[in-house]
């Protein structure tokens, strides 16, 4: 039977279908905020919620202690400056009555409840193609007939069951925190157990222990708990929020958190212990979840050891508060690092373990083996008891939209089979497939990563936006492309490797629901980036969208919204917006003086072992050198480096973050040479420099702390140029003995009609323009040919095994592989990296652009393969990480 039919047949046994422009399944934050939007926009809409109010996570969440871990000033609607003022919070965290009243506010201030069917619950959700609208099944009322269907469900709204047998056989009372009874609940006098320490564990345990005549905790995974400070809303926050509410707002929105809080640029290996423990002393006094969790020091969400710092000073005061070493031990996390998991706000969590009446069970030493008709027994013991509290979380994020009621799109697909293996979605806000249906914070968008209230407005003004100005151009559905889904897919999938989320088994991943398929499902790249990203997805037509109108009209724009990858995106439109003017206009010595200015702002590199200036004779004058020494001891393989800078350009230090990142990678000593620059001094004196200084760099080699014997050689852009030059003159010249080289990104031919030059000749700061001038700084057109100058044009076999990395936005990019693939038609050993979404200086940025770390540890392995080395070696920071997964080994490469 046809769908429209099934649909149709539907609505007669019901009654005449509910027909409005949109539904919206929720009455929360988000639902309430859509409705509202929705009817200033000329839509006429109906809101759905099993709830007998508005409230929405806020209406079942009545656990005691529940509170917001934003504070309110932020976690509260923007858009109406009257409302702002109308309402004023008693509390810097507010309680959730406090929070459902102001909900409650909301929806008599701009008369809401009219448009809400409370009480009922979707049971079924059909897109029907003859009609092009949703048709939709409840249990309670006429079934509705939508053009749009937007699910504004929340992230933490569906309970996850216990999985603990015996439930049923228990003759005491049992509650979900997530489910919490209305009117409350006496728990004075009783045996009570809390299963689960995650946030509304953390909130309740101390207010249940002060009720209780015993308390017992069961603990399968400690997490990381922060004093609240609970009080009124801090002096500081509100004077910022006072003297100018207008910017206060416009800064959350473009922040990365949603919270008007600066980024950090300084390193935690750039402050002393002192410093670090003042910064954290003030976070931790502050109580502020996003204080703690992005103004420490700026790598401590990206590194392993910058994180491992907070993680040390949080157990500290874990151990200072809880006088039982045992319990103290138990509690504190080891397994995941800070924020890779929701850290909690608590009043008291910790000192609640220090009561006579409060136990704790740690079931990784001692599990749950049955839950009995009298308790809880484990493998050790049992607990008589009276009460039974499951703290044990949501299905998150997805099992909202998915346990709602089964939601049928596009010829019969079904959402639940399309994220069978995770969680497709174009922005976070559409599925390919399921036309004119949009979530609201959806898998695939800032979402719980973020300050919920500037995330759901933001989505909200989207979604309506596009609604008002898909009618208004006269189309009518709207659905992303396959090219568009997947390319977003890939781009979280970029942002996961920028942060430490990865390594933690949460709710974030869906690890905390057997059988879920785990996958990171809020994007990890910021509220601010990801605003300008569905900004540019409407600024270029739609990008991404194929919209659908009467008598055949279309409006395709196919493509991918985000090809960079998602740090390398952030640094080019930081330059974008400095409007700084271009190199080549500076003259040789203003952009000499401009690079060093340029390099005085970045971090400066790792510690290493030791480094060592000097200078090495050459024909008619001297090159200085710096040696950068690995911290175990020598001697050590010699690698003979060349710095970018198109031949004009930086000197022996301008490279340093990535020398000592190398150096710390591969075990060997790295000897960065500054070679003589044009225009004063032009082709070939850079060639024959490099020539030169790298076999004096091998005859002194033990001289300098190095291993005797064949060298190595590697270099960045000219740089590149240069170290290929040299393996060819090398060849021609008999010697020195070079065992690899390592071309990262590099000049090969003099040639500018290859396509890279055309696709990525602007805007990725290295441009057509500047090449032009470099080369005409070094070499005249009638020596370009040679191939001191454009390797590619000389001979190419019997030269030493290489690795040859290209970046995919690039002008050099493919003369990069051209020399490659010319060099193994030659019969020489190569691999090639071609960094995807990646520009000229994504690797040379250490500890900028982090997702160039995992290439960094393949140009390692390589020269230590070159070198006849193990291919592996264990930093001094690599202690303790657990390396059976790429993604762990990758995370401890970005410590």
């Amino acid at each position: 039977m046809p769908d429209a039919m099934v649909a149709t047949r539907a609505s007669d046994e019901r009654g005449t279908a509910q027909k409005v422009d949109v539904a919206v399944v929720g009455a929360g934050f988000s639902g309430l905020y859509l409705l509202h939007r929705l009817r200033k926009a000329g839509f006429s809409a109906v809101g759905l919620d099993e709830a007998r109010d508005v409230g929405g996570t806020w209406y079942w969440n009545r656990y005691p202690g529940a509170r917001c871990d934003i504070q309110t000033i932020d976690y509260s609607y923007t858009f109406d400056p009257e409302l702002e003022t109308a309402w004023t919070w008693s509390e810097k965290y507010a309680t959730q009555p406090e929070i459902l009243r102001y909900l409650g506010f909301v929806a008599d201030r701009y008369d809401l409840r009219r448009d809400i069917r409370f009480k009922t619950k979707v049971t079924e959700a059909r897109w029907d193609e003859a009609s092009e609208r949703w048709l939709i099944t409840t249990d309670n009322g006429p079934p509705v007939s939508c053009r749009h269907y937007i699910m504004a469900t929340g992230c933490l709204s569906a309970p996850k069951p216990p999985e603990i047998d015996g439930v049923k056989d228990f003759k005491g009372e049992v509650y979900f925190t997530g489910r919490w009874p209305h009117d409350g609940v006496n728990l004075t006098g009783k045996r009570v157990a809390v299963i689960g320490t995650g946030s509304s564990a953390i909130q309740s345990i101390p207010l249940i222990a002060e009720q209780a005549a015993h308390l017992t905790v069961f603990q399968r995974t400690p997490n990381f708990a922060l004093p609240a400070h609970n009080g009124p809303a801090p002096a500081d926050r509100m004077n910022l929020l006072q003297s100018d509410r207008a910017a206060y707002r416009e800064q959350a929105r473009q922040s990365m958190a949603g919270v008007p809080y600066p980024q950090q640029t300084v390193v935690s290996w750039q402050l002393s212990d002192a410093e670090r423990r003042e910064r954290f002393e003030r976070a931790w006094a502050a109580g502020d979840l996003v204080h703690i969790l992005t103004q420490l020091w700026a790598d401590q969400a990206v590194d392993l050891d910058g994180n491992k710092i907070v993680q040390d000073l949080i157990r500290e005061k874990i151990r200072a508060a809880v006088k039982d070493p045992e319990t103290a031990a138990a509690l504190m996390p080891d397994d995941h690092p800070f924020g890779a998991k929701r850290p909690c706000l608590d009043t008291n969590y910790y000192a609640t373990y220090n009561r006579p009446n409060v136990t704790l069970v740690n079931l990784r030493k001692e599990p749950i083996k049955a839950i009995t008709a009298s308790g809880i027994s484990t493998n050790g013991r049992s607990f008589d008891l009276d009460v039974i509290v499951f703290a044990t979380g949501f299905d998150a994020m997805t099992g909202a939209i998915r346990a709602v009621h089964p939601i049928t799109g596009r010829g019969g697909k079904s959402l639940s089979d399309v994220w069978a293996q995770g969680p497709q979605t174009y922005l976070g806000l559409t599925v390919e497939g399921f036309p004119n249906f949009f979530m609201i914070t959806g898998p695939g968008s800032p979402s719980v990563l973020s300050n919920m209230a500037v995330s759901i407005e933001q989505h909200v003004d989207w979604v309506v936006d596009r609604l008002a100005a898909l009618r208004d151009a006269g189309f009518t559905t709207i659905e992303p492309t396959e090219t568009a889904q997947a390319g977003w897919n890939r781009h979280m999938a970029d942002c996961s490797m920028l942060t430490l989320h990865r390594l933690a088994n949460t709710w974030y991943t869906g690890a905390n629901v057997p059988g879920k398929v785990q996958g990171l499902m809020p994007y990890t790249g910021g509220v601010g980036p990801y605003r300008s990203i569905c900004d540019e997805v409407v600024s270029r037509g739609m990008l991404g969208f194929k919209l659908t109108g009467p008598n055949g009209a279309v409006q395709c724009n196919d493509g991918e919204v985000v090809r960079l990858q998602p740090d390398v995106r952030l640094v080019l439109n930081l330059l974008a917006s400095l409007n700084l003017p271009p190199i080549e206009s500076m003259g040789a010595l203003g952009a000499r003086a401009f690079v060093n200015e340029f390099n005085k702002g970045r971090p400066a590199g790792r510690p290493i072992g030791e480094i060592v200036d000097g200078t090495l004779p050459v024909t008619d004058g001297a090159l200085p050198y710096r040696v950068y020494k690995p911290a175990a001891p020598g001697p050590h393989p010699v690698v003979v480096y060349f710095h970018g800078g198109g031949w004009v350009l930086g000197d022996e230090q301008s490279d340093e973050p990535f020398c000592r990142d190398m150096v710390r990678r591969t075990g060997m000593m790295f000897v960065s040479v500054g070679y003589r620059h044009a225009p004063e001094h032009r082709f070939p004196t850079a060639a024959e420099d490099g020539y030169a200084a790298t076999r004096w760099i091998a005859e002194h080699a033990a001289e300098l702390g190095g291993r005797p014997g064949p060298v190595l050689v590697a270099g960045w852009s000219a740089g590149g140029n240069i170290a290929a030059v040299t393996c060819q003159l090398a060849r021609d010249r008999s010697g020195p003995a070079i065992a690899g080289q390592l071309l990262v990104c590099p000049v090969t031919d003099c040639s500018y009609d290859r396509p890279s030059y055309n696709e990525n000749g602007t805007a990725y700061f290295l441009t057509r323009s500047l090449m032009y001038w470099f080369w005409d700084l070094y070499c005249s057109p009638a020596d370009r040919t040679d191939p001191r100058v454009s390797p590619l044009r000389g001979k190419v076999a019997g030269l030493p095994p290489a690795f040859v990395v290209t970046c995919e936005f690039d002008p050099l990019r493919d003369e990069g592989i051209a020399y490659a693939e010319a060099m193994a038609g030659a019969g020489v050993p190569v691999e090639q990296l071609k960094a995807r979404g990646h520009f000229h200086s994504s690797f040379t940025m250490v500890d900028v652009v982090i997702t160039g770390v995992s290439g960094r540890v393949q140009m390692a392995q390589a020269l230590r393969r070159f070198a006849g080395l193990p291919p592996k070696i264990s930093s001094s920071d690599d202690h303790g990480h657990d390396h059976a997964s790429p993604g762990r080994e990758i995370a401890a490469a970005a410590s």
